[in-house]
């Protein structure tokens, strides 16, 4: 599964493939989605090509990713914002209690993916809730 959160760890979408699917072949619809642009790409090494990062570049997006070990060439990243991608972890973190995403008890992918939306949702809503 791939998601995109705000800077806030909070979910904005998600993209479920299977596991023999590399990292960086559902970026870019991640970052289609109709919400305001980013201006940082914060991802792990699996997301690490050059053709990933032209792209970012291109769109006016600074790709944070941690070069390969396998890279001829080191590419230096910004640790200082890398450091801001532990929201995106605890993002996945607050998935994890929900048994049935956890587990993936669902045998479709729509039904999969809609269950993940309820699960956003119900995380969004603790950000609207006054909690006076």
């Amino acid at each position: 599964m791939h998601a995109r959160s705000d800077g806030q760890g909070r979910p904005l979408a998600f993209i479920p493939t299977g596991g023999e699917v590399s990292d960086y072949s559902s970026a870019d619809s991640l970052i289609d989605i109709p919400v305001t642009t980013p201006c940082r790409f914060l991802s792990k090494k699996g997301y690490d090509s050059d053709r990933l990062r032209e792209k970012r570049l291109f769109r006016g997006i600074l790709p944070i990713i941690p070069p390969r070990s396998n890279r001829k060439e080191y590419i230096p990243y910004d640790l200082k914002h890398y450091k801001d991608r532990n929201h995106i972890e605890r993002m996945f973190n607050t998935l994890k209690p929900f048994r049935r995403i956890a587990t993936r008890y669902d045998k479709t992918r729509k039904s999969f993916l809609a269950f993940l939306h309820i699960t956003a949702v119900k995380l969004w809503l603790a950000f609207f809730v006054n909690r006076t």
